[in-house]
């Protein structure tokens, strides 16, 4: 667990979860995967032995909403309310799509992360509430602002959560260059997760919590964490854009468009996952 504070609990896993403490319970966003899930709860409850009231899935990728099992084995045998899950709408298609290309998204993954045998689950725990653009939620007399934007994924959420000055980015922001263009996955949105990270920092939040990676303190570095991504994709995809629109070929633009070589000197930006390259190659097949 890398942060933690009366109210706040940030615990760094493969996927990161976030808890915050509410005068009802906690209310936690995103829970891991399941390997990841149990050791998350287990480093929760170093921290606060409070019963979870509400999970957040800030998306419907597995390594976040996986561990949802280990928390609701939790709350069984000890009588507590059923938990409740929060999610955008459109996770509940994603789920569906996981199911009906599980042996594709088993192969793929294997691939990408190098695990032979790499199965894939069919079996999602389904949101009990779902969203379309916001939802303000208020638990325990803490206030949770949840708002939708695509980018990584079409179900993204963030959360802005006024008392602490803190945002939940999901992967929104993951410490490395954006994943927006990995090239054997769904369509992604490089625009909308631009204009996503500048109302987060338009909000000049103190504290950055993201979904992969630390989480970041002070109002000047968040800023300029959020700035920056957002500064990366809105350059890939104008200057893919401007070139699509003179008439040129997927291969010339893939030979000119580059990213700032400043910005891809951040720590926060080094394209250590997905490749700016990509990204072009995605906005290639968004319009084209």
């Amino acid at each position: 667990m890398l942060f933690r504070s009366d109210d706040l609990a940030f615990v760094s896993s493969f996927a990161n979860s976030v808890a915050l403490r509410t005068g009802e319970g906690l209310v936690l966003f995103d829970v891991g995967s399941p390997l990841t899930g149990e050791s998350i709860r287990a480093q929760l409850r170093d921290w606060s032995t409070d019963p979870v009231q509400t999970v957040v899935y800030t998306h419907g990728h597995i390594d976040h909403v996986m561990g949802a099992g280990a928390f609701e084995a939790e709350a069984r045998p000890a009588g507590a309310a059923p938990l409740r899950f929060v999610a955008h709408r459109a996770i509940l298609a994603r789920f569906a799509r996981y199911r009906l290309t599980a042996g594709y998204n088993a192969t793929i993954n294997a691939r990408q992360f190098g695990i032979e045998g790499l199965g894939w689950p069919v079996d999602y725990r389904d949101p009990d509430v779902v969203l379309d653009h916001a939802l303000d939620l208020e638990v325990g007399g803490v206030r949770i602002e949840l708002r939708h934007a695509r980018g990584e994924t079409d179900d993204h959420l963030w959360a802005w959560l006024p008392a602490s000055r803190a945002v939940c980015t999901g992967d929104l922001f993951i410490w490395a260059a954006p994943n927006c263009g990995n090239p054997q996955k769904v369509q992604r949105y490089p625009l909308e997760q631009a204009a996503a990270l500048e109302q987060m920092a338009a909000l000049e939040p103190e504290l950055l919590l993201p979904g992969h990676g630390p989480p970041i303190e002070g109002a000047a570095r968040v800023k300029l964490a959020l700035t920056d991504t957002a500064a990366l994709l809105r350059h890939l995809h104008d200057e893919t854009v401007a070139r699509m629109n003179l008439g040129a070929s997927l291969d010339a633009i893939l030979a000119e468009v580059r990213a700032p070589r400043e910005l891809l000197e951040r720590p926060w930006l080094r394209p250590v996952y997905d490749e700016p390259e990509f990204v072009v190659r995605n906005v290639w097949r968004l319009y084209g």
